[in-house]
């Protein structure tokens, strides 16, 4: 256990300070953040090892679906306008499960925001996740904190110029690993990776590279905190999301005021003392170079490595963890009226602790009921109710489908023997990649008959055509009724398909058009 003096002070002062605020065009001050341990920093080990993973991994996994359709268990087929996933297959019709999905995203960062704050900024973002990827290397490469502080402030050298360099040249490897995992998902991934090494893939391959390779480099290792102050709108956002029972990353003043370095000598002199030690070491640790101590700021994303860094302080001084800590603004507020007794003074250790060195009864403490509540309750239903719906679709939905355009001119012909012929584009949709035989049928207008333009066969009211995997087939359909039979100048009957090995059929009622009588 230590004294407050034996712990190392930091020089460290906040870049983005909520007391002073920067101009919105001053230049950048460089962050060096110091590498933090601890339970948070182990969690953003293991959600960065996640993330990454699953993005670089993703399109090598392999989907047995057939010989008639792509094996990549992911797959954006632009060029037949698929979406694979696994067992589920999208095609364009069927882009409301992407907007389903692109809904659930936005409700469950609602969810996520409303009850935990920005838990998606600190961990999960991917401009979090590359920048903390790119600060590996630069830790590993330059030092910690001081020894790249000392690196910038040096002169040129042989030995800057390599570590510059080294860095450098392995950020843009990172960066170009990261555009070349991204095109993977857009063409089948090792015949597209053979393409790309030997030079042989389509141009916008090596576009869409360079493209994300820039991105990447500029935005993971040289802009870093500037992407999520300036250009990204979520911190604005999220304010409309919080509530007073919102978890977010808490420096309790209402514990740690007021800051001394000497809290033995301030004792002794009958000075008040609170728990933090004015070191600092929460705002080295923090990538955004903000100061927590100063409150909520719009720079914070709440990645806790300030938690991290102060638990381990007061481990060393033998005091409670949590003086920074994540915790709700009701019970914070409801702590500060103990610690100024309702407001009516400074905070005030003596209210908050008895003399034996505990916390007194009273004080408010975070427990995971306190975030379940009606508004989380109703994110929640909104969440799963629109995962239901879609899981029901998907469950629900027909493989087969058919469309029927009407030829508009003419709209009917008379033949020599009087009937009248009207003519049709059927498409049949056989949604899954395996062969099938479709039998189409008419149903209703009586005594009529149709022909297939391209099949060898005398007029029937039923043919059978065979349909390839995973394909629109498109036929060209007369339909012609005796003069006898034509009873009105708009009939209506019915197209039905009908898959000879399975159950799955489908309807489309159309018009058959002939002449008003006395014409």
């Amino acid at each position: 256990m230590l004294d407050q003096t034996q712990v190392e002070r930091l020089e460290a002062e906040a870049v983005n300070s909520a007391k002073t605020r920067q101009p919105l065009y001053a230049a950048r001050k460089k962050i060096f953040p110091k590498r933090a341990s601890g339970r948070f920093r182990q969690f953003k080990w293991l959600v960065m090892a996640i993330t990454l993973g699953i993005y670089y991994l993703t399109p090598w996994l392999r989907w047995d679906r057939g010989p008639f359709a792509p094996d990549q268990a992911v797959l954006i087929d632009l060029a037949n306008r698929r979406f694979y996933f696994f067992f589920i297959e999208i095609w364009p019709q069927e882009f409301y499960y992407v907007a389903g999905l692109l809904m659930m995203a936005g409700v469950g960062l609602f969810l996520i925001t409303s009850t935990v704050g920005r838990a998606w900024c600190g961990y999960a973002c991917p401009q979090t996740v590359w920048v903390d990827l790119f600060l590996v290397v630069e830790r590993a490469i330059e030092g910690d904190r001081n020894a790249r502080i000392k690196l910038e402030t040096a002169p040129w050298s042989a030995r800057k110029l390599f570590l510059r360099a080294s860095k450098h040249a392995i950020w843009l490897v990172i960066a170009a690993a990261t555009g070349g995992a991204w095109i993977f998902y857009f063409a089948d991934a090792p015949k597209l990776l053979g393409e790309v090494v030997t030079g042989t893939a389509a141009p916008v391959a090596y576009v869409t590279i360079a493209v994300l390779t820039g991105t990447t480099y500029v935005f993971g290792g040289l802009m870093r905190e500037q992407v999520c102050t300036y250009m990204c709108p979520w911190p604005r956002i999220q304010a409309a999301m919080l509530d007073e029972n919102s978890l977010t990353v808490t420096y309790n003043d209402w514990r740690g005021e007021p800051r001394s370095r000497h809290a033995k000598k301030a004792l002794a002199a009958g000075l008040p003392a609170g728990d933090c030690v004015d070191c600092n070491a929460c705002v080295a640790v923090c990538p955004m170079g903000i100061d927590i101590r100063d409150g909520q700021q719009l720079e914070c994303i709440t990645c806790a490595l300030c938690i991290d860094a102060c638990d381990g302080v007061m481990d060393k001084l033998g005091r409670e963890r949590g003086l920074i800590s994540y915790a709700t603004l009701a019970d914070y507020n409801a702590n500060m009226a103990v610690a100024t007794a309702g407001g009516t003074g400074p905070v005030s250790p003596a209210l908050v602790r008895t003399p034996g060195g505990a916390f007194v009864d009273g004080l408010a403490h975070f427990h995971l009921g306190k975030i379940f509540r009606l508004r989380t309750y109703i994110y929640l239903g909104a969440w799963s109710a629109i995962g239901l719906a879609l899981v029901y679709s998907l469950l629900t939905r027909e493989r087969l489908e058919l469309n029927v355009l009407h030829d508009r001119n003419p709209q009917f012909v008379t033949l020599s023997d009087g009937s009248i012929r009207n003519g049709y584009t059927v498409k049949l949709l056989n949604m899954i990649p395996e062969p099938r035989t479709i039998e189409v049928t008419l149903q209703g207008l009586d005594g009529s008959e149709m022909s297939i333009v391209g099949i060898d066969q005398p007029p029937s009211r039923s043919f059978s055509i065979a349909a390839e995997p995973d394909r629109l087939k498109v036929l060209k359909v007369f339909v012609r009724q005796p003069a006898d039979q034509v009873k009105e100048p708009a009939q209506s009957f019915e197209f039905r398909i009908k898959d000879t090995a399975s159950s799955e059929s489908a309807e489309y009622t159309a018009s058959f058009n002939a002449p008003e009588k006395g014409k």
